[in-house]
């Protein structure tokens, strides 16, 4: 039973990469005129099922299997890791895209500053998904940095540091969160990056423990 989570959180980590591959795939289609669904919110609500289905179901395979031991104990927390942080971004643009957030006008392109706050590629001035671009910049390093900063601490068993995240973060973003859309945009996939990170620290403590 060991096995079989791992092989589910091994799916949960290459399930994003999947998503990304058809969200760029679309991507590409649309700019060479060829028919893609006119909306995002199709590709967003199937591939968020799939991925919250795959890390609850090895929740509960982790909890009605023994603890792990050996091989499997050290690779659970850096699996968990990686899906923490490979799995985070198209969650939150999952979310976002749900929660009906929207970009303002697309900004010049600024080849120093590609990404946003929904951990998106912006290399293109016009996005065919109206949440890559945003009031909030530099979000997709941001995030992979959350993400592991708060499975590791909780992993540690230091969830005070999870109080130093969010404080460290919400002081950075002050500035930007008067930009319209910002505030909504950053509650929104903030929650979204955390408790994704949550919920994975938490699927390795029912493995290992």
């Amino acid at each position: 039973m060991t096995g079989t989570a791992l092989v589910l959180l091994l799916l949960t980590v290459v399930a994003p990469v999947l998503w990304l591959g058809v969200e760029h795939w679309m991507r590409g289609r649309a700019r060479d005129g060829l028919a893609v669904p006119r909306s995002a919110a199709i590709i967003h609500t199937i591939g968020l099922i799939v991925l919250l289905g795959l890390a609850a179901a090895t929740a509960v395979v982790a909890a009605t299997a023994g603890p792990a031991a050996g091989f499997a104990a050290a690779a659970a927390p850096v699996i968990a890791a990686i899906a923490a942080i490979t799995g985070g971004g198209p969650v939150v643009r999952a979310v976002l895209q749900l929660g009906g957030v929207r970009a303002g006008p697309t900004p010049p392109h600024d080849p120093d500053a590609d990404d946003t706050d929904t951990d998106t590629d912006t290399t293109e001035t016009e996005p065919s998904d109206p949440t890559e671009v945003g009031p909030l910049r530099g979000g997709r390093v941001i995030g992979y940095l959350e993400r592991l900063a708060v499975v590791t601490t909780l992993m540690a068993g230091w969830p005070e540091g999870l109080a130093i995240i969010l404080a460290v973060k919400s002081l950075a973003r002050y500035p930007e969160l008067r930009a319209p859309q910002a505030s909504e945009q950053f509650i929104m996939g903030t929650f979204a990056s955390v408790l994704w990170a949550i919920g994975l620290a938490g699927i390795e403590h029912l493995i290992t423990t």
